[in-house]
């Protein structure tokens, strides 16, 4: 960076440029360090630390090309600028700051940092992060209740979010407050709401029965779902969509014209059974065992074990289920991907016979918040399914993980959209209740500090949404960039939804104000999909690592 242009947009550029020009060479240097990434477990603090700066950096790019593109396009938005300048001065902020504090793991020379402490980039990241600036943000979401009109690129999308946005209010919101507050199970007339609206098969292609809307159309639906309830509607595709993903990459075509169909239709209702009790997110280590084992002439398989936080496998009529078809010693090639039909229950404890042999039973795992769907620990007593319900059948032996991943992948994605949906609905009460709740003669609108909390808070679930956005457009399951949407965007939800509870007061910690809901939704989203360490060691950090 030499100069630093009077223009804004060119100026997030030019900081977003230089900052993704500092982190190329840090990764260069971890990869030579980590031996390409085989020696990861001996740096994880620097890994972390390196993924989570590259993740915030290509954030910055995206929300910067996001008003590029508007301009472009003639469309030329100045809050779009404003975010782009104000994310891209955050990030510098904080890339110099990590630098500052760990020199001697980014592998930076002096030449290198002198670039961070020219005047001009100095200058400018000040600029970006000027409270005015901020504020001034902050005063034009709260006049327009933080309601999200960024233009979208691709006409479907749009039709998609008018739609769902209109379905989410009438259909949605009057059900969400109650759903949590009691506990209760999502009602079988909204899945039929959904079935109606085509919202099971978005991924489906049309010859399957599905929509085939394409992944950002599918985003942009899940976010909106999300911002009116995130258990009780924004998640309930989560797992179609996973299940789907894994049948379209590895099931056999007899597979996918029974099972998709059902799928898109909302005659069968899935949930996926992949961690176990002693087993998180090291999948290569399950010990769900299933067995070659022939019944009445019909080849097929035992299965012996348990799965923990099996979500809505209690109403699911299909399991997807992750289980060891091979030894300990092959790891994850040991795993192969079944499809488990089962009867639907409604409670929080039950018990299915199978008729072809073999019991498995469910209770319930009590959590605090996203509820609507219960999660299970399931446990599989001699249960039989057949050959044919194996993915991919003699083909798939063994594959299973590779097509769990990809279905995971998927998952992530769409955890993108799940979070920026939750952080936009907390940001629209905190404009909402700004503009009503009066503390010491004023509105809280008018307090120098709710105007900043907003317009940084926006700001935020911008470039969150943008970085979504890039990655369902380019979607593809080995990328990294889904892992990243995830890792940024539930980071920014709890954010979010915490500043607004506190902009609340007293108010936002009652269960009676949705903004507690969202404060405890947001909650989990770091924990499923990947947890947010493994995200950024073993998805993020490898990637990046192996690639140099």
């Amino acid at each position: 960076m030499t100069t630093i242009s009077k223009n804004i947009l060119q100026t997030a550029r030019e900081l977003v440029n230089t900052c993704q020009d500092i982190i190329d060479i840090a990764i260069e240097h971890a990869s030579s360090v980590t031996q390409g990434g085989r020696l990861i477990d001996d740096y994880q603090i620097h890994t972390e630390r390196l993924s989570y700066l590259a993740t915030q950096v290509r954030a910055a790019h995206e929300l910067t090309s996001y008003a590029e593109r508007l301009d472009n396009d003639g469309l030329t938005n100045e809050l779009q600028h404003e975010y782009a300048y104000i994310y891209s001065a955050e990030v510098a902020s904080t890339l110099r700051s990590q630098i500052d504090t760990a020199w001697d793991d980014f592998g930076l020379t002096a030449e290198h940092k002198a670039i961070l402490d020219t005047s001009e980039f100095i200058g400018a990241m000040r600029d970006g992060l000027n409270e005015s600036r901020i504020r001034t943000v902050g005063k034009t979401n709260i006049e327009a209740y933080g309601i999200n009109t960024c233009e979208l690129e691709d006409e479907s999308a749009s039709l998609i979010r008018d739609m769902t946005r209109e379905f989410a209010k009438n259909e949605v919101m009057p059900l969400a407050q109650d759903i949590h507050r009691q506990n209760l199970l999502v009602p079988d007339s909204l899945i039929n709401s959904f079935s109606e609206q085509g919202f099971w098969g978005s991924s489906i292609p049309v010859e399957y029965g599905g929509t085939g809307m394409g992944d950002l159309p599918m985003i942009i639906m899940t976010e909106e779902l999300s911002a009116a309830s995130l258990a009780s509607a924004g998640s309930l595709t989560t797992r179609p969509e996973i299940i789907s993903r894994a049948l379209l990459a590895g099931g056999t075509e007899d597979q996918k014209e029974y099972w998709l169909p059902r799928i898109a239709s909302g005659e069968e209702i899935c949930a996926v059974a992949v961690t176990e009790p002693d087993t998180g997110s090291d999948v290569a280590s399950l010990q769900c065992k299933a067995e070659p084992s022939e019944r009445d002439g019909q080849k097929g398989w035992l299965i012996n074990g348990s799965k923990a936080w099996s979500t809505f496998s209690g109403r699911a009529s299909i399991i997807g289920l992750l289980a060891r078809t091979g030894s300990a010693s092959d790891g994850n090639r040991g795993l192969s991907l079944f499809i488990i039909p089962k009867e639907s229950f409604f409670g929080e404890a039950w018990e299915y016979k199978n008729p072809q042999g073999g019991n498995l039973s469910g209770t319930a795992n009590p959590t605090p918040g996203y509820r609507g769907m219960h999660s299970f620990t399931l446990t599989f007593e001699e249960f039989w399914v057949s050959h044919e319900n194996l993915v991919g059948k003699d083909e798939g032996v063994g594959k299973g993980f590779f097509l769990q991943m990809g279905g995971f992948a998927a998952g992530r994605l769409q955890t993108g959209g799940r979070a920026c949906g939750l952080a936009q609905a907390a940001l629209e009460k905190a404009c909402r209740y700004v503009q009503q709740r009066s503390q010491f003669g004023s509105l809280l609108k008018d307090f120098q500090l709710t105007q900043y909390k907003i317009g940084r808070i926006a700001t935020l679930i911008a470039a969150g949404r943008q970085l979504t956005y890039a990655a369902a457009r380019t979607f593809d399951t080995r990328a990294v960039e889904p892992a990243m949407a995830k890792l940024l965007t539930c980071d920014i939800a709890g954010e979010v939804s915490r500043e607004a509870q506190l902009l609340h007061g007293g108010w936002g910690y009652s269960e009676e104000d949705e903004i507690s809901r969202h404060v405890i939704d947001a909650l989990v989203l770091p924990i499923f999909e990947g947890t947010k360490p493994i995200l950024e060691l073993r998805v993020i950090g490898r990637s990046l690592l192996s690639n140099r």
